[in-house]
């Protein structure tokens, strides 16, 4: 077996036999991308199902706190601080619809390994919590696991200064799905981390859309009542 088959058979376990069919086992990898690709949409299927209420309930309160000046922090750790980074640019920079203030508090970097460093890895998110924040605005976490300590002390600072808070876990939820401190708590029901983020970014954009359609509601039902006061 060659060193690159030692580091990828968890992932392809079809690679190990080394066929002498090239075509075989393109046919292989092939198939194995169509099946992740349909564990991936089924998965992030039953998750919006699963949580499109709650969802709706979360925009909703986003969108009241960003029509009173409410500004978004995304954190979290790894590949889910990328995704937290890009979550808040959707809100910040989308497309299409209105921007709305939004940071991730993982993408300073000197920032994140002064506090990791002076005062302990634990506190990066709650110190930048503490220094940044309003009672107004809005925290989303992002974890796999749902169990990351430092993103547990930032969303009960968060909670404790009146902010509204918003989990993405995975697995079973870990302590972010039990906690006092997390307003909203959206599990993605898998044991592979590369399925639940992929479900996470679904879910993302879903409450994205539904701050958006908020956010329209408002400034048609703003309009409307000027145009009717003016026609008195």
């Amino acid at each position: 077996m060659t060193e690159l088959n030692k580091n990828t058979d968890f992932l392809y376990p079809f690679i190990e036999g080394a066929p002498e069919d090239p075509q075989a086992l393109l046919v292989d990898l092939a198939a194995s991308a169509r099946g992740k690709a349909e564990v991936s949409a089924r998965l992030q299927k039953d998750s919006l199902e699963e949580y499109e209420d709650q969802i709706q309930a979360a925009g909703a309160k986003m969108a009241d706190r960003f029509s009173r000046g409410g500004r978004l922090y995304t954190f979290g750790n790894g590949g889910s601080s990328t995704d937290a980074a890009t979550l808040a640019t959707l809100f910040c920079r989308p497309a299409l619809g209105r921007p709305v203030p939004a940071w991730s508090l993982a993408a300073d970097q000197a920032v994140v390994t002064a506090l990791g460093n002076d005062v302990g890895f634990e506190l990066i998110f709650s110190r930048q919590v503490i220094a940044h924040s309003k009672p107004v605005d809005i925290v989303v976490a992002l974890s796999t696991s749902g169990n990351s300590d430092d993103l547990m002390v930032a969303l009960t600072e968060a909670k404790h200064r009146g902010l509204l808070t918003i989990g993405f876990a995975g697995h079973s939820g870990g302590s972010m799905s039990t906690s006092d401190d997390v307003d909203y708590c959206f599990t993605v029901h898998s044991q592979s981390i590369h399925r639940i983020q992929e479900s996470h970014a679904r879910l993302g954009f879903r409450l994205w859309s539904v701050v958006q359609e908020q956010t329209r509601r408002r400034a048609a039902a703003t309009m409307a009542a000027a145009e009717q006061g003016g026609t008195r």
